[in-house]
């Protein structure tokens, strides 16, 4: 059957690039085709994703960012690029309203700071939905020091998710009916097998407690592949984006989940994954089939292709509704079989923290909140003992009582850190845990933390409003910093979905159920129920965003300023 055109569509321009210390970058709008319809993207210097950008480290950069955007898009008149994870000022940061002020149409702003850190980066606007619609891309520092690994091929696998849609018609859509996606709910005669295999009691108590949450088990993302198109490098799996290898030869691949609102579940098939590097930073090797990647993350992995010509790299979003895949080929136009999705998982009230089943250190209760009342202040705390472990019940801050944004609360919440994930336990691969990682260096402050503070990811599935401690963004007082200081935050996911939360400015340095240093990131990925804490050195001034990298969880509510000041 004959490719269609769009196949293989792209922007105009093709995905280049870019490196040196020079940038001039045009932020415009142009038409892509990525299911037969065209449609406006935003892109840089005509590209999507924006080109890939190579920086070395102890160099200087100097990129001009030119505001091209046509009178009447769309996608507003204002737009921005925040350099995810890159340690720089606050003023280089790219968040309009806190840091700066936005780059208008007509406008050029010049962002140029000194290169600090090596690693597998991204970039991406920090203007309304403009992610959504195209502006991201990669960001490779080059280290100064010899990395720790071989590799005769380096390649970026970007994986995103595209919607037809205009972005912000998807999170009107999402405000009136957060369920749209939805297509999968139980059905009178799934209620009928339950009842023969469980028990007609067991199985109302369960359908009477997924009601009093107003969600149903299958609700696993909220949006997917109904509405999401799925790239690979900027084209769909009949694109099939392909890397070139010689056999023998070892592969660097650099993972980037660059979508809006997609966890993705990557392998593939009849080759191990030797990961080292997560969010830019090395990890002591570890060697795995499989990998979630949560949005915002990045994932180095070192494989040896050999023994047949092609290999699939397959990437299927969480829900398990759709999936994008690439080609690992000793020569263009090959290709190896792409596996099917894997079956659709169905949560169970463990893994919403409501049973007693042990998913890799312990479960985490959940607990119907009450309604109706007026939220309280927010005081930004709870309680917490050492290492961010709870013990016994879990507390809430005060703001969340009676809050008509918070329809949910964990009981006994844990970290859950060896747990792969819901869909991805005991089947039969090798997945990475957080626990797997380790950062292949010591604490880099070694301080212990002179003070900690808990904040819980909040939200109400049915009106698709976000918050942390059940106070939205536009409502909420800044959290202050000390500059200098070693502290601790605490996440508490009070809700029935993960969210990948990213401080920006400084490092999150995750720590394991002791307390003790594991691994340098700067998105922390928190399923359901769980509680997982980190440490952070407030070295950087300013003012700066901390917020749910789910873009319209983001835009919803799940966002705080944090202040860094002397």
């Amino acid at each position: 059957m004959p490719r269609p055109a769009w196949a293989n569509a792209r922007a105009v321009g093709n995905w280049t690039t870019l490196s040196g210390t020079e940038f001039d970058l045009d932020i415009g709008e142009s038409l892509v085709n990525f299911t037969g319809r065209v449609r406006p993207a935003v892109t840089v210097n005509g590209s999507l994703p924006a080109p890939i950008l190579r920086w070395r480290e102890g160099t200087t950069v100097n990129l001009r960012v030119r505001n091209v955007l046509p009178p009447g898009s769309v996608h507003g008149h204002e737009t921005s690029i925040h350099w995810h994870g890159i340690l720089l000022p606050a003023n280089m940061d790219g968040v309009p309203g806190l840091s700066f002020s936005g780059i208008h149409r007509g406008e050029t702003y010049h962002y140029r700071f000194d290169v600090r850190q090596g690693g597998t980066y991204w970039y991406h606007s920090h203007s309304g939905f403009q992610e959504q619609a195209g502006l991201y891309g990669a960001l490779i520092v080059d280290p100064i020091e010899p990395e720790p690994f071989a590799y005769q091929r380096d390649y970026v696998v970007l994986l995103s998710d595209w919607t037809d849609l205009d972005p912000a018609q998807l999170f009107e859509r999402l405000k009136k009916r957060s369920d749209y996606d939805n297509y999968y709910k139980r059905t009178v005669g799934d209620f009928l097998d339950d009842v023969r295999t469980q028990g007609l009691r067991a199985t109302l108590a369960d359908r009477g407690m997924w009601g009093r949450m107003r969600m149903t088990p299958t609700d696993l993302s909220d949006v997917n592949a109904h509405t999401y198109t799925y790239l690979m490098n900027g084209t769909t799996s009949l694109g099939n984006w392909t890397g070139l290898f010689r056999h023998g030869e070892k592969v660097r691949l650099r993972f980037i989940n660059a979508s809006g609102m997609t966890y993705f579940d990557v392998r593939i098939p009849g080759l191990k994954m030797t990961v080292v590097a997560a969010d830019g930073q090395y990890v002591h090797p570890v060697t795995v089939d499989e990998f979630r990647i949560a949005v915002a993350e990045t994932f180095d992995v070192i494989v040896e292709p050999a023994g047949q010509d092609a290999f699939t790299i397959f990437a299927q979003d969480a829900g398990r509704t759709g999936y994008v895949s690439g080609t690992l080929a000793v020569r263009e136009g090959l290709r190896a079989p792409v596996p099917a999705v894997d079956p659709r998982p169905i949560l169970t009230m463990a893994d919403m923290g409501h049973g007693g089943m042990d998913h890799g250190g312990g479960h985490a209760a959940m607990d119907h909140a009450a309604h109706g009342a007026a939220a309280q202040p927010d005081p930004h705390a709870g309680h917490a003992a050492h290492g961010g472990q709870g013990q016994g019940m879990q507390t809430h801050p005060a703001s969340e009582a009676g809050n008509p944004l918070v329809d949910m609360q964990a009981m006994t919440a844990q970290p859950r850190l060896s747990d792969p994930g819901v869909g991805l336990r005991d089947n039969g691969r090798r997945v990475l845990t957080y626990a797997d990682l380790r950062s292949a260096f010591d604490d880099p402050d070694g301080r212990a933390p002179s003070r900690e503070i808990e904040i819980h990811l909040t939200g109400h599935m049915e009106r698709f409003a976000w918050s942390m401690n059940g106070v939205k963004f536009s409502s909420a007082q800044p959290i202050r910093l000390n500059y200098g200081e070693r502290m601790r935050i605490v996440l508490v996911n009070d809700t029935m979905m993960s969210h990948p939360i990213h401080l920006h400015g400084v490092w999150s340095d995750l720590e394991d159920e002791e307390g003790r240093f594991m691994v340098r990131k700067h998105t922390i990925d928190m399923p359901p129920g769980t509680r997982r804490s980190y440490r952070v050195r407030a070295d950087a001034l300013g003012r700066w965003a901390y917020h749910c990298h789910l873009l319209f969880h983001m835009e919803a509510g799940m966002m705080r300023s944090v202040e860094v000041r002397e």
